[in-house]
């Protein structure tokens, strides 16, 4: 794709995927109030997918489409420097994130269903607390997931499916994190689904910044950085937060069960368009 000439339609599409990983945390809120009991089997498969999706399209796909922007603006050695740094750069971008966000409230410090107990259930300012605080720290982590997710879809909506479909799964136990604490505060669903609703919509938001901010320069260069940044926050979160909560949730083996299927998952269907 010529990026100097996206169409509209591809914006729009870019848009939804992004649009659709963001409200994945109401999936998470379905999940904690009708079911009694966390699925973690299911979670730890389904994180490690996620994981395994994210870290091979990010190395293998993402990574080299920034190298050879780069590479075709400057020369090889410049550009390929320019592509690590700006790799690096994304890590310590979301490594700062995460770094600002108390452990407390934490998106990706996990909550089971059943280990809201009745102490806690009584607890509820320090309950509704808790989850307002999830639902703000899951809104400042979930802007540049956003805008990931949207570069990645502008430039190659097929590239862009996969990775929603990745931080969708991702986003689920985001869901569980904000409305459990925020449900048996209140006993209300519609409160916790609310806030779990509202803070998925930083992913679209940070797609809408990202877009009127960044378009008017997205040259070859600004592409090839911006994607090589993309590459470095989606392996920082698929070995600092989406491994760590898949082995949390359930067995070692299982997470690394799922990782290696979202790999295979993720190649075969990036051999299907070549």
């Amino acid at each position: 794709m010529n990026i100097d000439h996206i169409e509209f339609s591809n914006i729009l599409v870019a848009f939804g995927l992004t649009l659709f990983a963001g409200l994945a945390t109401g999936i998470g809120s379905a999940m904690a109030f009708f079911a009694k009991k966390t699925n973690t089997k299911f979670l730890s498969l389904a994180l490690g997918f996620s994981a395994g999706v994210m870290i091979y399209v990010s190395f293998v796909e993402i990574f080299i489409k920034a190298k050879d922007n780069l590479i075709e603006s400057y020369d090889e050695v410049l550009g390929t420097w320019i592509t690590v740094a700006s790799f690096f750069g994304g890590m310590l971008l979301i490594a700062i994130i995460d770094k600002f966000i108390p452990s407390a409230e934490n998106p990706h410090e996990m909550e089971k269903i059943e280990d809201m107990t009745e102490e806690k259930r009584k607890k509820s300012n320090h309950l509704m607390r808790m989850g307002l605080f999830t639902a703000l720290a899951i809104g400042i982590h979930n802007f540049p997931e956003g805008l990931a997710t949207f570069t990645a879809a502008l430039t190659d909506p097929n590239l862009g499916i996969a990775i929603a479909v990745a931080i969708a799964i991702h986003n689920i136990p985001e869901g569980i994190a904000v409305s459990v604490p925020v449900y048996f505060a209140t006993g209300s669903r519609r409160k916790a689904f609310r806030l779990s609703f509202l803070s998925g919509l930083a992913e679209p938001i940070g797609a809408i910044v990202g877009y009127l901010v960044l378009m008017p320069f997205l040259s070859p260069t600004m592409f090839g950085i911006i994607f090589a940044g993309v590459a470095g926050i989606m392996v920082f979160i698929s070995l600092d937060e989406l491994l760590p909560a898949a082995q949390k949730y359930g067995e070692h083996h299982l997470s690394i069960y799922g990782l290696f299927a979202g790999m295979v998952v993720m190649a075969l269907s990036l051999l299907m368009f070549l």
